[in-house]
């Protein structure tokens, strides 16, 4: 059975090595000028989250906002970013991975399959 995600994301620690386990992501729609909540979560074990299913999905301007700054601190490493946020338009049909490779002082982010 195909996955009814549309818009999911995964962090990985490049620091450690590792996927980054607990980082707290949100998600809003841009509509008439407005950011708007469509949904949150928390990244698993293996720094992945489903943010976006089918159901509340339609085409437009999406953000992601990445709550690093507690995750760094619980690892006891003081960062230069307390958050990212990540902007992509998303049109019909189509699904969307968005990785984030995170270090204390710098991120980098593409779409991923």
């Amino acid at each position: 059975m195909a996955s009814n995600i549309k818009i999911s994301t995964h962090v990985l620690d490049t620091s450690r090595g590792r996927a980054a386990a607990g980082i707290s992501v949100s998600i809003t729609k841009l509509s008439d000028g407005l950011w708007t909540s469509v949904g949150q979560g928390e990244t698993n074990q293996d720094g992945r989250v489903n943010l976006v299913d089918g159901s509340n999905y339609t085409p437009g301007t999406y953000k992601l906002h990445f709550e690093v700054d507690k995750y760094f601190k619980t690892h006891g490493v003081d960062a230069f970013y307390p958050f990212v946020e990540v902007t992509f338009n998303a049109v019909e049909g189509e699904k969307y991975h968005i990785p984030v490779l995170l270090n204390p002082f710098g991120y980098t982010t593409y779409r991923g399959t």
